[in-house]
C-alpha cells in the first residue's frame, strides 16, 4: 500500500495543521481502552489494570507507559494500585513507588478532577502568568497547590511547555492552551466551575499555532517516504556511515559530537539486538523546534531513524516524546501505522530483503533530566531518569545494556537528506567545522517569535534582525544551561566553534529586569535537580534562594561570593551535566552584568541576608492569616 493511502486510511486523524488536540480521537496513543471513570482510591482496579499490564506484556520496562494509562484512568496512582501493579510486574513496591515520585506527572496522591499548571517559563512570566495563576487561585479560593475542599481543582505551576513563541500557557490535566489571557483564562474557569468533561471543551481552546518563520535545507526540502533509506541501501552500510562522517554532521543537541563517528562505533560493537532512539525530550526552558519538526517534518525524522537503522544493523527504535506534546502522539502514533501499512517500517522494511525495523513511541512524563541521553535510556527502562556514570557509553551499552544511538529530532533529518543527497548537501552550507544549518527557537522580546533556520555561522545579530528584535539587553543562548549574551557580543556567531545552541533563542530588551531572569533560571534548576547527589541537590537550592534574596533586594554582597562559590563546586563535582551547567546562569551574569548586581546588593553589615517576613509567607498561606492585625481583639490593636 503507498503511504499517502495508508495515511488517509489511518483510524486517527492526522496532525491538524492549526495544531487542534487530537485527545478526542484517542486518550491514548498506544492503548485502545477507555478510561474508567475516576474512582475513589479505596476502590479495586485490578480488572483494568490487568488490561493495561497484559498490552504491555507485562514488560516491567514499559512501566512509564502504564503509569500514563492508569493516570488517565484516576487521574492519579492510588498507593493501592501500586502495590498490585509491582505484584503484576514481579518488581519491588518500592521500584514502582520510586518511579511515581520521580516523574512530575504522576502522584500518588489525588490532585483534583481538573489538574492545572501553568507554565512557569521566563517567556511566560513576560506574558503575564504569575497574575494570570493568581487570579484563577483567588478566583477557586485555593491556597498553594493543594486541592480544593471538593476535590475538584488544584493549580500549579510545571517548566517550560514547549510554546514558548505563543504563551503564557498552562497544561489542564496534561492538554496545553496557550495564547492565555484574561478572556481565555475566564473562559476555562468557567468551562471548570459547569464541571464540563475536557473532551466537550472547545476545540480552539486547544490550538497550537505553526510559527515556521524562515525555512532553509531541512524545512524547504521534501522527501519521499523511503527514499533516504533506499538510498542508503543501495550505497550499503559501510559506505552510508562513510558517508555520513564526510558530511561533517554533528550532534543537533548540543554536545555537538560527530553523528558518523557515533553511528560508526555502534555498528562495530559486537552486542545484539541494537538501538535506534531519538531524543524529543526538548525540555530546555526557551525550546520548541522539535513541537514544529514533530507536527510538519516526522516523516524526515522518522526516514532519519530507519537510515540510522540500517547503517548499524538496528532492529527496534524508541522516538521518546515529552508529555508536554500530548496533542502530538496521535498524530505520530498516525504516521507509524501508514508507515508500518506502507511497507517502511516492519519485517523488510522499504524493500530491503533481511532488514527488519520499527519504532515505538515511548512518552516522557516531566523530568528535564531526561533530556541527557543515559538518563532518557533509564526512562525507557521503566525507571528513575537517573543519568548513568560514563563510560561505558550507550553506543556499546545503551538500552538493556545494548549498543544504542542516540540522537535529536534535527540530527535525524540531517542525516536523512545526507543518505538521500550526500555529504556535499551539508557541506556545502555553513562553516568549516559547523556544516549545515541549525534551527532556533527564537522567543521572547521579538516582533517574530518562532521557528527559525539559518546557516551556521549566522550572526546573533542577523537572527535578532530576522525576528525583529530592538533595544536588547540580552540574548540567552541553548536556554538556561548556555549561554548568556549581553548586548555587546552581538557579533558572534551561532556555531560549534562560537556559540553553541541546543536550539533556543530568547531575547530580553532593556526593559527586563535581568536579575529576575537569572532567578527564574536558577529556580528552575533547583526544581528539575534528579537529587541524586549532594553537589546538585543542595547546590542548586542554594543558589536559587541566594538569587533570590539579591533579586529581591535582600542580598548582601556576601551573597555574590558564596553563590559563585557554590556554582563553581556544583560544575567540578556534580553528577551530571545539569549540575554541572545548573551554576551557568549565575556565573555569567555576574561576569557580564555586575553592575546590575552590584546595584541591589547591600554591604555585608548594612542588611541581614534573612529575610522574615518573606520566611512568613508560607506560614501565612497555610492559615489564611496574611493580616495578624485584623485577628486581634479591637482594643488590643494599635
Amino acid at each position: 500500500m503507498a503511504y499517502g493511502a495508508a495515511l488517509a486510511r489511518s483510524k486517527i486523524a492526522p496532525y491538524d495543521r492549526q495544531g487542534v488536540d487530537s485527545f478526542r480521537t484517542s486518550a491514548c496513543p498506544v492503548l485502545d481502552v477507555r478510561p474508567m471513570a475516576r474512582a475513589s482510591s479505596a476502590e479495586p482496579m485490578s480488572e483494568y489494570l490487568a488490561t493495561i499490564v497484559e498490552h504491555h506484556r507485562h514488560d516491567p520496562r514499559r512501566l512509564i507507559e502504564i503509569l500514563h494509562d492508569v493516570t488517565e484512568a484516576y487521574g492519579y496512582v492510588p498507593k493501592g494500585t501500586i502495590t498490585e501493579l509491582a505484584s503484576m510486574l514481579a518488581v519491588p513496591r518500592g521500584h514502582v513507588e520510586g518511579v511515581v515520585g520521580f516523574y512530575a506527572f504522576f502522584s500518588d496522591e489525588p490532585r483534583g478532577d481538573y489538574r492545572v499548571l501553568f507554565s512557569d517559563g521566563t517567556t511566560d512570566r513576560m506574558g503575564g502568568s504569575v497574575a494570570l495563576l493568581e487570579r484563577m487561585r483567588a478566583s477557586f479560593g485555593l491556597q498553594g497547590d493543594e486541592p480544593s475542599r471538593d476535590g475538584r481543582l488544584s493549580v500549579g505551576t510545571t517548566s517550560c511547555t514547549g510554546l514558548c513563541d505563543q504563551g503564557p500557557a498552562l497544561l489542564v490535566n496534561g492538554h496545553a492552551i496557550g495564547g492565555l489571557d484574561g478572556a481565555r483564562l475566564g473562559d476555562v474557569m468557567a468551562l471548570i466551575r459547569a464541571g464540563a468533561p475536557i473532551a466537550t471543551w472547545p476545540r480552539e481552546l486547544f490550538a497550537v499555532h505553526s510559527n515556521i518563520r524562515r525555512r532553509d535545507l531541512l524545512l524547504a526540502t521534501a522527501i519521499t517516504p523511503g527514499d533516504a533509506v533506499s538510498a542508503a541501501a543501495r550505497r550499503g552500510r559501510d559506505d552510508t556511515l562513510a558517508e555520513v562522517a564526510r558530511s561533517g554532521l554533528r550532534g543537533r543537541g548540543g554536545a555537538g559530537f560527530p553523528t558518523g563517528a557515533k553511528w560508526a562505533a555502534c555498528a562495530a560493537a559486537p552486542q545484539e539486538p541494537r538501538y535506534v532512539v531519538c531524543n524529543a525530550d526538548e525540555g530546555e526552558p526557551g525550546t520548541f523546534k522539535d513541537r514544529e519538526l514533530l507536527a510538519h517534518h516526522l516523516d524526515l525524522v522518522l526516514e532519519g531513524m530507519t537510515v540510522a537503522a540500517f547503517a548499524v544493523a538496528a532492529r527496534h527504535g524508541f522516538l521518546y516524546v515529552r508529555a508536554e506534546y500530548r496533542f502530538l502522539f496521535a498524530h505520530i502514533t498516525n504516521a507509524l501505522a501508514a508507515r508500518r501499512a506502507a511497507g517502511l517500517l516492519g519485517p523488510n522494511a522499504c524493500g530491503i530483503r533481511g532488514f527488519s525495523f520499527d519504532i515505538e513511541l515511548r512518552r516522557g512524563a516531566g523530568a528535564y533530566v531526561c533530556g541527557e541521553e543515559s538518563a532518557l535510556l533509564e526512562s525507557l527502562e521503566g525507571k528513575r531518569g537517573i543519568p548513568r556514570n560514563r563510560p561505558p557509553f550507550p553506543v556499546t551499552h545503551g538500552y538493556d545494556q545494548r549498543p544504542t544511538i542516540v540522537n535529536n529530532v534535527e540530527t535525524f533529518m540531517a542525516a536523512a537528506l545526507v543518505a538521500r543527497d550526500g555529504a556535499s548537501v551539508l557541506r556545502d552550507l555553513g562553516t568549516r567545522t559547523s556544516s549545515g544549518t541549525k534551527i532556533l527557537s527564537v522567543a521572547g522580546d521579538v516582533a517574530r517569535p518562532g521557528v527559525y533556520e539559518l546557516p551556521f555561522g549566522v550572526t546573533v545579530q542577523r537572527v535578532l534582525e530576522e525576528a525583529g528584535a530592538s533595544r536588547v539587553q540580552a540574548v540567552q543562548v541553548s536556554g538556561p544551561a548556555g549561554t548568556l549574551l549581553s548586548a555587546r557580543e552581538l557579533d558572534r556567531t551561532i556555531a560549534f566553534e562560537d556559540v553553541q545552541s541546543a536550539g533556543a533563542f530568547t531575547v530580553f530588551d532593556d526593559r527586563r529586569d535581568i536579575l529576575a531572569i537569572i532567578e527564574n533560571h536558577a529556580r528552575f534548576f533547583a526544581h528539575e535537580s534528579c537529587g541524586f547527589c549532594t553537589p546538585c541537590r543542595v547546590g542548586t537550592t542554594l543558589v536559587a534562594r541566594a538569587m533570590g534574596r539579591i533579586a529581591s533586594g535582600h542580598g548582601a554582597r556576601r551573597d555574590l561570593v558564596d553563590v559563585a562559590r557554590v556554582a563553581r563546586v556544583m560544575a567540578k563535582t556534580s553528577h551530571c551535566g545539569l549540575g554541572h551547567m545548573a551554576g551557568n546562569p549565575v556565573l555569567q551574569g555576574i561576569e557580564k552584568f555586575r553592575p546590575v548586581f552590584d546595584a541591589r546588593l547591600w554591604p555585608d553589615d548594612a542588611l541581614p541576608t534573612f529575610d522574615l517576613d518573606a520566611s512568613l509567607d508560607k506560614a501565612r498561606d497555610i492559615t489564611g492569616r496574611d493580616d495578624c492585625e485584623a485577628h486581634l481583639p479591637e482594643d488590643a490593636r494599635p
